[in-house]
């Protein structure tokens, strides 16, 4: 049996706080919400949300400090204590994934709002929860709905959105990872989740100096993508479709920089290096990324050279189970120099 879970309702529009009242009866959600939402994000859209459901809802807020077990179980203690029947977050990356795997936790629906396009999270079942330092990708549900405020999201500092380019156009060396394990391993392979996440990733790379203008279009095509990822990784059942050896890069560097980049910045750079390794055109990934304004090495990342080094020796242990171009053994730390300095990422 092969189970795809996707969102019931995707809203991207302008003005849509309002609009989650709406939303909620249309999907037929209980009278109890609860509003997630950071410090920052509830000033921005979390408490106008919080008080437009208010007069159809029972609504109670929480404000959200981070992505850890912690902050998930103290929302699990909120859900059942206050007998929740479904979640909203308003939020950015942290906030979206701790909603969605207490919602799973909990057994009730959320709504995913995001504040920023800065990854694909926003539609998709996986959660990073932080965890002994790393972030580790943990299996919940996706949002029953979405809805995207452009006018919210463009708010947000233009650094997110190129961020979400590098999660997007990581989707090219992603899928060659899933066709190796497919090949090597015999893992489950779906060409039509594999084509899905492909086509956002070639987006991104067409229309890179409309995104760059940071404008309403901009917003729009990189949330139209980043959902389409999260839908992939619905269809395929896994994050494969959107999440190979960059995200392990990316994960290695969370757990031993002491100043990580944003996640989006990070699997972008190592989706150069990972490109460059398949021998596929890694420089058509770096002009993408300097064309939209992300990092293209470790400089600009503001990472020293020798934590990209070394999380490139340490990607292979971050997931053993997860068959990538690193191989179960992982690169040398003369392989991985080298890598990095061909690419110009060191």
């Amino acid at each position: 049996m092969h189970l795809m879970q996707l969102p019931r309702e995707v809203l991207l529009g302008e003005n849509l706080k309002g609009e989650v009242v709406n939303v909620a009866k249309r999907i037929g959600l209980g009278r109890k919400a609860l509003v997630l939402y950071g410090k920052h994000t509830k000033k921005i859209a979390g408490r106008e949300v919080e008080e437009n459901l208010s007069g159809e809802y029972e609504v109670d807020g929480l404000t959200v400090k981070g992505a850890t077990m912690e902050e998930v179980n103290r929302t699990l203690d909120e859900i059942r204590g206050g007998e929740f029947d479904w979640l909203i977050a308003v939020g950015g990356g942290s906030i979206i994934d701790v909603a969605k795997l207490a919602s799973f936790k909990a057994g009730v629906p959320f709504i995913s709002f995001p504040t920023t396009a800065s990854h694909d999270g926003i539609a998709s079942a996986n959660a990073s929860i932080k965890d002994i330092g790393a972030k580790t990708s943990v299996k919940a549900v996706p949002p029953i709905a979405v809805v995207a405020d452009v006018e919210v999201i463009k708010t947000a500092p233009y650094r997110y959105l190129a961020a979400g380019v590098g999660d997007m156009i990581s989707n090219l060396t992603a899928v060659k990872d899933w066709q190796l394990a497919h090949r090597i391993k015999g893992e489950y392979y779906s060409e039509y989740a594999a084509l899905l996440s492909l086509m956002s990733a070639k987006m991104v790379i067409k229309n890179a100096d409309i995104i760059r203008l940071g404008n309403e279009e901009s917003v729009r095509k990189v949330v139209k993508g980043l959902i389409s990822c999260g839908v992939a990784m619905s269809i395929a059942g896994s994050s494969r479709p959107a999440s190979g050896a960059e995200h392990l890069f990316s994960h290695a560097l969370d757990a031993i920089a002491p100043k990580p980049a944003l996640h989006g910045e990070q699997v972008g750079v190592g989706t150069i290096i990972m490109a460059y390794l398949h021998g596929m055109k890694w420089e058509r990934v770096r002009e993408t990324l300097k064309r939209v304004g992300a990092p293209t090495n470790a400089y600009e990342l503001g990472i020293d050279p020798e934590y990209i080094i070394e999380a490139l020796t340490i990607a292979h242990t971050i997931r053993p189970e997860r068959y990538t171009i690193l191989g179960k053994d992982g690169l040398t730390r003369e392989a991985a120099e080298k890598a990095a300095k061909i690419t110009g990422v060191i």
